[in-house]
């Protein structure tokens, strides 16, 4: 994988997660999972390890990641509390 290759699925990884976000806002579940099952498609490419970037490209990639993490939090923010009312009507019966 070089620089490019890296980038790409970066930006591929953080567009996915930005629609995950929103289909989780929009309590679209089936549309929410495709895309789950899209970006741990993409992100298997990493799987061997990145190439590791300098200058531009590593600022890039900065960018992305920190726009991942943000997308991660946003569906956080929307599924666990759903995942803490399964669960605990899961124990209560």
């Amino acid at each position: 994988m070089n620089a490019n290759e890296v980038l790409a699925m970066y930006e591929n990884l953080a567009g996915l997660t930005g629609q995950m976000a929103q289909a989780a806002k929009a309590g679209n579940w089936s549309d929410f999972e495709q895309l789950n099952i899209e970006a741990k498609v993409e992100a298997r490419s990493a799987a061997g390890g990145v190439p590791a970037l300098d200058g531009a490209k590593r600022l890039r990639k900065i960018d992305l990641l920190k726009q991942l993490m943000a997308n991660d939090r946003a569906i956080r923010d929307i599924t666990e509390p759903f995942d803490g009312q399964l669960d605990r009507a899961l124990h209560a019966h």
